[in-house]
């Protein structure tokens, strides 16, 4: 789990992209295995966006490697109303980018690729740490053992014969 300090840098780098990119309408991290970092995606379902990119991605990396391309860096989606654009951000993650069909397509590379290295230097150097830190204990308890206590004994009373 990212610590809460490098999860608001994420989505602080998140929302200063959608301000250099007016015409990005969300901007997704998301693990390769397709769970969500962070998100800034008004209107979109991250998990689902998370689990498409994932999807993607898988493909991507397949046809960049049969074709001899080397590994992934860039994967770029046109539809008739905007462009889904996925950039690698470290060795871990991927940054995913919706935006208006009218963006400036070489803005959108150019800020996309600059914010996915960050997110993964980001992400890269919080894996790095939580790696260095010894594994989190459970708080030890002193476990007490009780043995029942026997059950009293019914005395007779001397009114009872």
């Amino acid at each position: 789990m990212l610590p809460e300090s490098d999860l608001a840098a994420v989505v602080d780098e998140l929302r200063r992209l959608r301000t250099r990119v007016p015409q990005l309408t969300g901007a997704l991290a998301a693990g390769v295995d397709g769970l969500v970092v962070a998100h800034d995606t008004p209107g979109v379902d991250p998990d689902g966006l998370a689990a498409l990119t994932a999807a993607s991605l898988g493909v991507a990396v397949r046809l960049a490697d049969a074709t001899g391309n080397g590994g992934f860096r860039e994967l770029l989606v046109r539809g008739e109303r905007g462009y889904v654009a996925t950039y690698a951000a470290g060795r871990t993650a991927v940054l995913t980018l919706l935006a208006q069909d009218r963006v400036n397509v070489g803005r959108l590379h150019l800020e996309g690729r600059r914010a996915g290295a960050r997110v993964g230097e980001l992400l890269d150097a919080a894996e790095a740490e939580a790696r260095r830190r010894p594994p989190e204990r459970p708080a030890r308890t002193r476990a007490v053992t009780r043995t029942p206590r026997a059950a009293a004994t019914e005395t007779p009373t001397t009114t009872e014969s």
